[in-house]
């Protein structure tokens, strides 16, 4: 039976004697530590396909411990999840930057993106966005220029993730996959019952309203909740920090509209089948695939987590124990140790 990595180096049973899931390793690199809040990485508006999103880049940093010639170096790209920015992956990408030069983008109408062109969000215009993105990092000069870039995503953009790899293997190194908001069929407890009224004509300005009565203070503490394994361990800083960002979007006239939309075309991609269905993307995958989950995790069950693994041709799992739906921000250091242990493993292996 396999096994998986949890958050204090502990190992825990995962999945059954017939899942072929590889357990994660992780790495030993000296990584930057994470003592004070940092603050947002800088970004600028890129152009996308009908508008434009707004990107935040970190650049590489090299290794701590030693000289940065010869070191390995590559390029990432994160996505955020439902009702995130590119601002959930600051501690992250600060990590990974002794190795990965990173950019994150918050999706059309989220952040400090612009809404998409005739303001219909849907999973294929997020995916379309990525897309550009990663063509857009590719094409960047120097180090890493022309290859491929490692992909991460969390929650709708771990989906979208997954789908743009399977697209579009030649613009994917390697994938990440922080609790993927993959295909059920049954509304986790966390989520209220109504949201499946957003399947219905019309329902989505019915959300819009009630989210507009929501304040952002009442919005980020929600939030806490439900993403984090134990909400106490939060710094009042980032939940200040949290809550100035909620009140700069509560501003912008798109917002509950984008929030309401995108989860509407999140529901709605679970009814496709055949091949455009996102379990059948994942077993087409072609590039070696890190799955990262929280074992409190209230939104996306952990039980999909080893049941994802086995599906995905070459990938890894790492449970990480007492954590929720969003490990980069709730347990950045253990999650950018498995993501590099994922690029330091040798090929197939």
């Amino acid at each position: 039976m396999p096994e998986s990595t949890t958050s204090d180096g502990a190992r825990r049973r995962a999945g059954g004697p017939s899942d072929p899931v590889v357990e994660a390793d992780e790495s030993s690199h000296e990584l930057p530590r994470l003592d004070v809040l940092l603050p947002p990485w800088p970004g600028q508006p890129l152009a996308v396909s009908g508008g434009e999103v707004f990107v935040r880049y970190t650049p590489w940093a090299g290794p701590v411990d030693g000289p940065g010639d010869g070191a390995p170096r590559g390029r990432a790209l994160y996505v955020h999840g439902l009702g995130g920015a590119s601002t959930n992956w600051t501690d992250l990408a600060a990590l990974l930057a002794v190795r990965l030069e990173g950019w994150s983008l918050d999706l059309p109408g989220f952040g400090l993106s612009q809404p998409p062109p005739r303001g219909r969000y849907s999973i294929r215009g997020h995916v379309r966005a990525v897309v550009d993105v990663l063509e857009h990092v590719r094409s960047r000069p120097g180090p890493g220029g022309g290859e491929p870039a490692h992909l991460l995503g969390n929650s709708l953009g771990g989906l979208v993730s997954l789908l743009v790899a399977a697209r579009r293997p030649d613009l994917v190194a390697s994938l990440t996959l922080i609790s993927p908001a993959m295909p059920v069929y049954r509304v986790p407890d966390a989520f209220s019952k109504a949201l499946l009224l957003l399947l219905l004509p019309g329902a989505t300005s019915l959300a819009e309203r009630r989210l507009a009565g929501v304040t952002p203070e009442q919005n980020v503490r929600a939030m806490i909740r439900m993403c984090f394994g134990d909400p106490r361990r939060v710094p009042k800083e980032r939940v200040d920090q949290a809550v100035r960002e909620m009140r700069e979007r509560a501003e912008q006239p798109w917002a509950d509209r984008a929030l309401a939309g995108s989860m509407r075309g999140l529901i709605t991609s679970y009814l496709r089948v055949g091949r455009a269905n996102a379990w059948r993307m994942a077993a087409s995958l072609q590039r070696p695939t890190l799955v990262v989950w929280g074992d409190r995790d209230r939104l996306v069950d952990p039980a999909l987590a080893p049941r994802l693994a086995a599906v995905i041709p070459d990938a890894r799992l790492t449970l990480l124990e007492g954590i929720g739906h969003v490990a980069m921000l709730e347990a950045p250091e253990p999650t950018a140790r498995a993501v590099l242990g994922m690029l330091d493993a040798p090929p197939g292996g």
